[in-house]
């Protein structure tokens, strides 16, 4: 037994189990509440970012999204903390490294995460309090879900309109044609199980629930007896459940909670299904349908049957050397492989996906025959015993990673395992995947296992369905003038009472909205509880070798940079610079081919990318560098093959292959394009810094809207052979350009390893390399723009950006600090709560020297955009209290601090000091920001943020043409 089981477990739970993992480094411990029934996995760690989780199965019966909105709601108050928005003031007040809450198809989570134990107890006093005891106010849900309002609130004369958070979020989230497709395929494999519903809600379907339904539910899913605990960290179990039960559990009583739970009912035939989604009025609906083939297979908490289903999705679809990947990459039937290809798992029956996009109607037939045959032709012919082991070797290096660069890796673990929690399956089990990889050994040597597998799961599987999702130029004008004829039948069946009524809900909301609330209530850090300063990895070098080592605790993992300086280059291979990046690993090498690349990367690393950095100096943002980086990983086992293999990809590339080259960029193009819905507040601000600073420029020149039109120009004019032998030659000349680079390297791995891994790498570069030619340099840039960029989208994303500083200019910090306050004191809640946009904020930049307000998924256009002028109103007219400048100051060194994996902090480490970073200047920095007072806020606004001199630029629908030009915007078409 290990410490927090048996001896030392609070007498409110039970101890259940303990099972030492010793590839993730963490012994899990099983408890359960003895009076409600509550589970709670504790995964003990020597990690101090402890993660705290806490799920409810929640399972919709509809579309209405009332698990989203109560998710949303739940935060906005409770029985202790009776303040209007204890979630985002506690952001305000915390040192966390992570706070949120997700709606997922079959369960709703709170988890949060902080390296600071003081911190971390006040955050979970809140979270418990707002799970278990929320308030649930009228107003908060009128808010954060929807609401009929007169388009003037004050004027019964104006048209009706709904409005709410999660109304608008839910408009941009199915905007997204992939939302749409996977929502419309999960419906019909899905005919009488929740899955049937979109959980998010159906914005049509959102306007129908009632607040009574929302708290019926909250009331029936709420409870102890129907949740999950999982944490994560250095504090012990014990002292976890002492604060939950004192915290919500003593309150409660097991309560059986019924729940339509089972399995979906099965089809005995496949089913064919033909719908639409919209498109922006005029567009070209050519190469734009979505043809994909869903099956259901079985038991996703089952660990036999959820390996086996992985192992024949990576056989099948794992990289381009995969037969079905390289039938959907290469067929005519379509541009590139669906983004829905691959292995849903998260619910409670798992589902296989695979299609095509950019098809025509009509086009299902024959890609169900392609289909078919290629999984006959696998069947019949097996797989080969070096295919699947290569597959299991990525199954035990993803076991074995230590993430945790965008989630805290605590949180990672969690949720790997809360869909066996939640559907009853063993969530140990499913973390400790080394003794079921070691029986999947045994069972890969019978060479009629796997094909069996394939032939059970999917050619003898009726339970199909295949959807024809095609482009409707008309369908978004059908649907907003059923609204507004709906809407018009309401606003006329009005009696005068029921109009005042709307009229004094909009009243009491913005009275509720504008309401300065106690928030001396909640629990909160102070400035005493930051630390002074961060330990940075330690590097070491390797004598006259350039190769910079880092010592970390990478759990059996190894990691490889090459980098060199970018060359001189004209702005012709500048612009292609994105495109041999993410080509450069995707094909052939010396006598490989592409496919016979993709087999042996599988086989011998985690993966290599490439991608090109530039940033500009500490104290000039027009003066560039930048550099070309080689990016792998693999098991240390694997080391010296990893050394070779990057050398044979960085000199060895060939760009020779012209079919795969056309088909990368039709992917790359797909990708890009369906990025705008889901990133378009980071394309607005890209667009409206463009001409502030060269690094801007590049940014929105390789990554931006006008990287994504650019592609879209290439990839169709490579429809002329001529064009696709160009653009080879292209970057076959842009390829060896780098060669003549000097290089230098980074490695990174556990301290026995970091030796062999340089004699390797001298073994392997005799020469690295001289340099030739003039450095890269970018001209400076300084113009600023007002456009509006036109796409097929609901809601819109709005933009502002300033010319500022660098990061170690002395108004860097105060202009740091400066983007939380607006946002804290005015940002969110005039777009987010009154504007009923998902999201609003400012922040500076400081790599780029540039102050950027935005908007997303933003119902309103002139309004934010007025609004972002006002918050610089506030800030000078306003007296402000000292404690919201001691937040602002908390939420930067947060971000400071934030952890990263062991392989990240030395991935940051070096790029840092490639960049000219040192730790003195970073101290200065922190130093600066802890020091920033009121009256710096003040001036560096009034010095740098001049509304006259805005840069603006605005992601919206063609639709909205005549409130562009009323704003002076030019437009842009994608």
């Amino acid at each position: 037994m290990t410490a927090g089981s048996e001896n030392g477990v609070h007498p409110a739970f039970e101890f259940l189990r303990t099972h030492r993992i010793d590839t993730l480094n963490v012994t899990v411990e099983e408890y359960r509440h003895r009076r409600t029934g509550a589970r709670h996995l504790h995964l003990a760690s020597d990690n101090d970012e402890n993660v705290f989780f806490v799920a409810l199965r929640t399972f919709p019966m509809d579309s209405t999204g009332v698990a989203h909105i109560l998710e949303h709601t739940a935060l906005c108050g409770s029985e202790k903390f009776p303040v209007r928005d204890p979630f985002f003031m506690m952001i305000r007040r915390s040192l966390n490294t992570f706070m949120n809450a997700f709606t997922s198809s079959d369960w709703t989570a709170y988890p949060f995460a902080s390296k600071n134990r003081k911190d971390f107890d006040n955050l979970l006093s809140v979270y418990l309090d707002s799970v278990f005891f929320s308030m649930l106010d009228p107003l908060d849900f009128a808010q954060e879900g929807h609401r009929l309002e007169f388009e003037k609130p004050d004027d019964p004369g104006s048209p009706l309109v709904y409005r709410g958070v999660v109304y608008n979020e839910m408009k941009g989230a199915m905007s997204s044609a992939t939302s749409q497709l996977w929502q419309t395929l999960s419906s019909h494999l899905f005919g009488t199980t929740t899955y049937h519903y979109n959980s998010g809600g159906e914005p049509d379907h959102i306007v129908d629930l009632e607040y009574d339904e929302l708290v019926r539910f909250y009331r029936h899913h709420y409870h102890p007896s129907n949740a999950f605990f999982a944490t994560y960290g250095n504090i012990p179990a014990h002292d976890h459940h002492e604060r939950f039960e004192s915290l919500a559990l003593s309150r409660f009583e097991r309560q059986d909670i019924e729940l339509p739970v089972h399995d979906e009912k099965r089809l005995f035939a496949p089913v064919r299904v033909d719908q639409a989604y919209a498109v922006s009025e005029g567009e070209p609906t050519g190469h734009k349908t979505h043809i994909v083939m869903g099956w259901l297979l079985g038991h996703s908490f089952d660990l036999q049957a959820n390996l086996e289903a992985q192992l024949m999705a990576s056989v099948l679809l794992e990289n381009s050397a995969s037969p079905l990947m390289r039938a959907l990459e290469t067929t005519d039937l379509g541009h590139s492989p669906s983004p829905l290809c691959g292995l849903e798992d998260s619910n409670r029956e798992m589902t296989f996906v695979c299609g095509i996009e950019g098809s025509e109607p009509g086009q299902h037939e024959a890609l169900e025959t392609l289909i078919e045959s290629v999984i006959q032709e696998v069947v019949d012919t097996g797989v080969s015993q070096d295919r699947l082991e290569a597959i299991l070797h990525q199954l035990e290096l993803h076991q074995r990673e230590i993430a945790g660069d965008q989630f805290p890796y605590g949180l990672q673990l969690i949720m790997s395992a809360i869909s066996p929690m939640v559907h009853g399956g063993d969530p140990v089990a499913l973390l400790d995947l080394e003794p079921v990889l070691a029986d999947m050994r045994e069972k890969i040597r019978d060479p009629a296992y796997m094909p069996e597998l394939i032939r059970r799961n999917l050619l003898d599987n009726p339970h199909r369905v295949t959807l024809t999702l095609r482009p409707d130029d008309q369908l978004e004008q059908r649907r907003q003038a059923a609204i507004r004829a709906a809407l018009a039948r309401k606003k006329a069946a009005l009696t005068d009472d029921e109009a005042a009524a709307i009229v004094a809900r909009a009243r009491s909301l913005e009275e509720r909205q504008t309401r300065k609330d106690d928030d001396s209530i909640l629990p909160k850090v102070d400035l005493s509880d930051v630390p002074l300063s961060l330990p940075e990895p330690e590097a070491r070098f390797a004598g006259d070798f350039p190769a910079t080592l880092y010592a970390r605790g990478t759990n059996g993992l190894v990691y490889e940079q090459i980098v060199v300086p970018l060359p001189s280059l004209t702005e012709e291979e500048l612009l292609l610079l994105p495109l041999y990046t993410t080509c450069l690993t995707e094909v052939g090498c010396g006598e490989l081919d592409y496919l016979q690349m993709q087999d042996r990367m599988s086989a011998e690393s985690g993966g290599l990318t490439a991608f090109s950095s530039a940033r500009g100096k500490i104290d000039d943002v027009q003066d560039l560098s930048g550099y070309l980086v080689l990016n792998g990983k693999a098991l240390a086992r694997n080391r010296e093959a990893l050394t070779r293999l990057m050398k044979d990809v960085f000199a060895g590339a060939r760009f020779d292959e012209q079919e795969r080259l056309r088909e990368l960029i039709a992917q790359i193009r797909s990708r890009r394009e369906q990025s705008v819905t889901g990133s378009g507040h980071a394309l607005a601000m890209g667009a409206a810094s463009q001409g502030l600073s060269p690094g801007s420029w590049l940014a929105f020149r390789l990554g931006g809207m006008a990287a994504i039109r650019g592609l879209k120009t290439l990839d169709d004019a490579l429809n002329e052979p001529a064009e696709l032998g160009r653009l080879c030659d292209r970057l076959a000349a842009l390829h060896a350009r780098f060669q003549t680079q000097a290089r230098e390297f980074l490695v990174i791995g556990e301290d026995e390893y970091l030796s062999p891994m340089v004699a390797d790498l001298q073994a392997a570069w005799p020469d690295s390399g001289t340099g030739s030619g003039d450095p890269w340099k970018l001209t400076p840039v300084n113009y600023s723009v007002s456009q509006a960029w036109l796409t097929s989208t609901q809601v819109n994303f709005c933009a502002k950006a300033y010319s500022t500083v660098p990061v170690d200019h002395p108004d860097a910090a105060a202009l740091t600090v400066l983007g939380g306050f607006l946002r804290n004191g005015f940002l969110h809640r005039a777009i987010r709560e009154k504007g009923g946009a998902y999201g609003g904020g400012a922040g500076q930049d400081s790599v780029n020297g540039t102050f950027r307000f935005f908007s997303y998924r933003d119902p309103r256009l002139a309004e934010t955009l007025t609004d972002f002028d006002a918050a610089l109103d506030w800030l000078q007219t306003t007296e402000h209290d000292p404690q919201e400048l001691e937040e602002s100051i908390l939420g930067v060194i947060g971000q400071l601090d934030k952890p990263r994996s062991p392989a990240g902090e030395a991935r940051h480490a070096f790029q840092n000091r490639l960049f000219g970073r040192s730790a003195e200047q970073e101290a200065r920095f922190r130093a600066r920001v802890l020091a920033v007072t009121l009256a710096d806020l003040k001036r560096v606004a009034s010095q740098w943020l001049v509304p006259e001199k805005a840069s603006t630029a605005v992601i919206t629908s063609p639709d909205n043409r005549a409130e562009i030009e009323r704003l002076g915007l030019s437009t842009e078409e994608l």
